[in-house]
């Protein structure tokens, strides 16, 4: 039996989040010492690394219970696992296609200034804003 600093260490997590994911229907509920300490058995140990691995791909834990609910329902888990990463690569490309958008709109802006500054106009507060083209979506 392991004690939830034990499990920490051989597994890389703290233990405010063992008790997280224990809270949260990820890994079953530990065995309990009569002074209350949680107790650990091996079987927790591959979860819990399973769990670590999936958050540093960018899965949420209500998307890690539902890959651990299916598996423990004797399903095969990697169709939902393959659905879930395509999601999060859209995600991805849509925010590098919004970030591209947003820098060619402050590129734009920026050389305006330079042209403003060439000119020596002036404005209210700041041309550089105030001449920006509003988006109206």
């Amino acid at each position: 039996m392991l004690t939830v600093g034990r499990v920490a260490e051989q597994t890389g997590l703290s233990a405010k989040a063992i008790r997280l994911y224990e809270a949260g229907g990820l890994i079953d509920p530990p065995e309990r010492t009569p002074s209350g300490y949680r107790t650990y058995n091996d079987e927790s140990l591959p979860v819990l690394r399973f769990i670590r691995q999936a958050q540093t791909l960018g899965l949420s834990l209500k998307e890690i219970k539902r890959i651990l609910d299916l598996q423990r329902e004797g399903q095969q888990p990697c169709g939902l696992v393959t659905g879930l990463l395509d999601e999060h690569l859209a995600e991805i490309d849509q925010r590098i296609a919004d970030l591209e958008a947003l820098r060619e709109t402050l590129q734009a802006a920026r050389d305006r200034a330079d042209q403003a500054a060439d000119r020596g106009e002036t404005a209210v507060i700041c041309h550089i804003i105030e001449a920006a083209p509003v988006d109206t979506d």
